[in-house]
């Protein structure tokens, strides 16, 4: 590298824009022809094992809470099914949904990809309008006692997820719109995002078996 000095013919701007270039080139198409390696996937799966060491926590506690107080007949925390079955088809529908846009974009058909984008987002807010109708229409709130907070936190923290994914999801489908930004060869945000909701999808499976069927 060209050190910069005042008697140098270079500016500092001068020097520092090839490596401006390459980050905006890494960030928009990944590692270029030649270049390091494109580790951002393995980024985003080994924060997903810690985000999922998080529930696999809150999951324990309630787990501990009900072997250590076992619920009486009739308790408020019986849930309904109803409304929790619905909210699950709908987000499972959602990340077939999601593999079509992903596929559609693997085959250079951008309009379709984003169509399917657009009817993921729209799963997962619908998810989300449910999960409030669920909370107005409970017998408990959120302080009642030890298994009403354990429900809230671990409905609540899921639902901040699904929030966060919708959000990622309109983000690239907005992003989707510019002429190269998404190709068939590089897409690392529509993947990124995929892969995100895929896990979202597989916490609330867990979830819904614990708190709902158990």
């Amino acid at each position: 590298m060209t050190a910069f000095s005042p008697s140098s013919d270079q500016s500092p701007t001068d020097t520092l824009a090839p490596s401006l270039a390459l980050g905006a080139e890494l960030l928009d198409h990944g590692a270029p022809e030649g270049g390091h390696p494109d580790h951002r996937m393995f980024g985003l799966a080994t924060f997903l094992v810690a985000d999922g060491m998080t529930f696999a926590g809150f999951f324990a506690a309630y787990l501990t809470f009900r072997a250590v107080n076992p619920l009486p007949a009739g308790a408020i925390y019986e849930l309904e099914l109803i409304l929790p079955t619905i909210n699950t088809v709908l987000l499972v529908v959602s990340s077939f949904t999601f593999h079509r846009a992903a596929k559609q974009l693997r085959q250079n058909q951008l309009g379709a990809c984003r169509l399917w984008l657009l009817v993921t987002a729209g799963l997962g807010l619908a998810f989300l309008g449910g999960q409030m109708v669920e909370y107005f229409s409970l017998p408990f709130g959120l302080t009642d006692n030890l298994y009403a907070s354990t429900f809230y936190a671990l409905t609540g923290f899921h639902g901040l997820h699904v929030t966060l994914g919708a959000l990622m999801i309109l983000i690239v489908w907005w992003q989707a719109r510019i002429p190269g930004k998404f190709t068939a060869d590089h897409h690392f945000g529509v993947e990124a995002a995929e892969l995100y909701w895929h896990f979202v999808d597989g916490i609330w499976l867990i979830l819904y078996g614990i708190l709902y069927l158990l």
